[in-house]
């Protein structure tokens, strides 16, 4: 059920591309808020907003944020228009919701991209990694581009972590470095929107001319602790949509030694899932080639089953610690920095620095 609360904006903290991060003093004291202007209107001091606080009752992962719903007494204009015609797009995410939002798909009638994507049905052996988490986003990214600075790249997003992409300060940090962002099925906010993984896959190749791209949910992760409820099982079935559009599959590993939850220690139950029970075609698995002796032991006792389906691959990491970091955004996964996590970092990069290796010279 949501947790309602209304206050007054005090102040702009800061901002970045499609979000605002605000202050906002309330009954129970002060609160660190966060708006969509596209979806609420642009808050500003002295702006009374009604806020959605449960996840930051509770604790949950969105940052500490509570979230604006609306700005009841400031509504912001409607859409240029009349309000019926389908020419803004008519593609609704986070459906039913009360913040539905309306988007123009990349393939629907009013889209300057219809007739490229109605033409589309294949990716070109173009590789594409699929990765657990948006945290590898950027370290597949720098991998990639340690060997192939000019390779361009965009991001499919799915809809497993966070819908709005505004939400993510990584992909605002990376906006210089990806061909674009499209955002599939429920997902929301990409320069390109699509409904399924497969037409954000043939969207990032014939739309945004991708030479590359990754495939992971945006921030936030959905996870229950048992074996198959987690949101990234979804990784398993953009494997499976790749092979079925003539794509390249390259799967990142979720190696860890720096996570303290002995699922997700050595070789992720994560992977294990996807990789292992999810996905039906085979991929490419890239392990770095020099993993701390018992962590590698460890990693390649686990991967042993998925080996009778999938390409394990390994891979050298010679300069990948200067390429990671040189990225252009933090490294983080779960508050655990490079230094914290290396094993996590380095084994997104080699995976990117694969999907590098089998674009054509």
């Amino acid at each position: 059920m949501v947790r309602w609360r209304s206050g007054i904006v005090s102040s702009v903290r800061r901002q970045w591309r499609g979000a605002v991060e605000l202050e906002v003093a309330t009954d129970d004291g002060p609160l660190k808020a966060l708006a969509y202007p596209e979806l609420t209107g642009a808050p500003e001091p002295g702006d009374r907003v009604l806020l959605n606080v449960g996840a930051q009752v509770m604790g949950l992962g969105t940052g500490g944020y509570a979230l604006v719903v609306a700005l009841p007494d400031r509504l912001p204009p409607d859409p240029a228009g009349d309000g019926t015609s389908r020419d803004a797009g008519h593609l609704v995410k986070a459906r039913y919701t009360p913040l539905q939002a309306i988007r123009l798909g990349v393939d629907e009638e009013a889209s300057p991209h219809r007739e490229v994507m109605a033409a589309a049905e294949t990716l070109e052996d173009m590789p594409v990694v699929a990765a657990d988490l948006h945290s590898a986003l950027p370290a597949v990214l720098a991998g990639i581009h340690a060997d192939r600075p000019d390779a361009k790249v965009a991001y499919v997003m799915t809809d497993g972590g966070a819908l709005p992409a505004w939400f993510s300060r990584t992909l605002d940090g990376l906006r210089d470095h990806l061909a674009g962002t499209v955002t599939t099925g429920q997902a929301f906010g990409g320069d390109l929107e699509a409904s399924t993984v497969h037409t954000g896959l043939l969207a990032a190749r014939h739309v945004l001319h991708a030479d590359v791209a990754i495939v992971a949910q945006g921030p936030g992760n959905l996870g229950t602790g048992t074996t198959w409820g987690f949101s990234g099982v979804a990784l398993g079935e953009a494997v499976n949509a790749i092979v079925a559009l003539g794509g390249r599959p390259v799967g990142s590993l979720r190696i860890s030694d720096g996570d303290a939850r002995p699922r997700h220690r050595g070789l992720s139950h994560h992977s294990l899932t996807a990789y292992g029970k999810v996905a039906l075609v085979p991929a490419d698995l890239p392990v770095p080639d020099d993993l701390a002796a018992d962590l590698a032991k460890e990693v390649t006792d686990a991967l042993a089953p998925l080996a009778t389906l999938h390409r394990i691959v390994e891979v050298a990491t010679h300069g990948l610690d200067a390429a990671l970091l040189e990225s252009p955004v933090k490294l983080s996964t779960m508050g655990r920095g490079l230094a914290e996590d290396h094993a996590y970092f380095v084994s997104a990069a080699v995976a990117g620095r694969h999907a590098a290796s089998l674009l054509a010279v």
